[in-house]
């Protein structure tokens, strides 16, 4: 977003700097396209090395699913851009099985690493310098299948679960520094990600929603519909939200 000041063109979010995880592909690298273009400057990563990602921002292959991994990445956003302003935790996903007694022991652990306990851990590397200098914003990207958990995808839900429960105490906790913390919370969404997945349901004979039909207003969301939640939960337009999740999902699963 542009607005005009004194007869020339402000981004909003010229200034700050932004670090994305899962950044290359899907809604994450609408994330990171959208920041790119309110003028932040952007770090993003994942795990594999990639072409895709969006120009203009400073890629790092890491995996943040292990502490390792959260250490390297936190030490490469202080170096190139010399702190966060803005942290969106983007990165996620699990495979689906036939139901929850099918779920190996290993893919738990790798649930929870990925969805959950890599946000914990980034967090608790970046937010001393946010602290410290009183001000940052935390994205938490959640899912809209909570409320409705099923067997095949329990690690996946049961992780997001914690993540949001997580989330709403880590606003309380940084409040005071004057950091705000919030979750957004997708639907079915038209990404390679959630159509393998689909795909993988669709191999197991089990259907987890009505398509695109269940939805009220008619359509897969998009990547950008998701990023444009993200960007205004980053900007000052959001500036009294804090420990709040942001539905995004075109009103499939009503909450209340």
């Amino acid at each position: 977003m542009t607005t005009i000041e004194n007869g020339s063109e402000t981004r909003e979010l010229a200034g700050k700097r932004a670090l994305v995880t899962g950044g290359s592909r899907g809604i994450g690298a609408a994330v990171v396209r959208q920041l790119l273009d309110a003028g932040a400057e952007v770090l993003t990563t994942a795990r594999a090395a990639t072409s895709t990602v969006p120009e203009g921002a400073v890629f790092v292959q890491a995996d943040v699913r292990t502490r390792a991994g959260a250490e390297a990445l936190a030490a490469a956003a202080h170096e190139a851009l010399g702190g966060v302003d803005i942290l969106v935790h983007n990165a996620g996903g699990a495979r689906p099985h036939k139901g929850s007694s099918a779920i190996p022991d290993e893919e738990w652990q790798d649930a929870l690493d990925l969805n959950f306990l890599a946000s914990v851990r980034l967090d608790s590397l970046l937010t001393p310098g946010m602290r410290e200098q009183r001000s940052g914003v935390i994205v938490h990207v959640s899912s809209a299948a909570v409320p409705r958990p099923i067997g095949p995808f329990l690690h996946y839900t049961a992780a997001k679960a914690a993540l949001e429960n997580y989330s709403r105490g880590l606003a309380a906790e940084l409040a005071p520094f004057g950091i705000r913390v919030n979750t957004v919370t997708p639907g079915r969404v038209a990404t390679p990600g959630g159509e393998a997945t689909r795909e993988q349901w669709a191999r197991l004979g089990v259907a987890p929603d009505g398509g695109s039909a269940a939805v009220p207003l008619g359509r897969d969301g998009q990547p950008d519909d998701i990023a444009n939640a993200v960007l205004f939960l980053v900007s000052d337009r959001a500036s009294y939200l804090t420990g709040s999740s942001l539905v995004v999902d075109g009103g499939e699963f009503p909450r209340g």
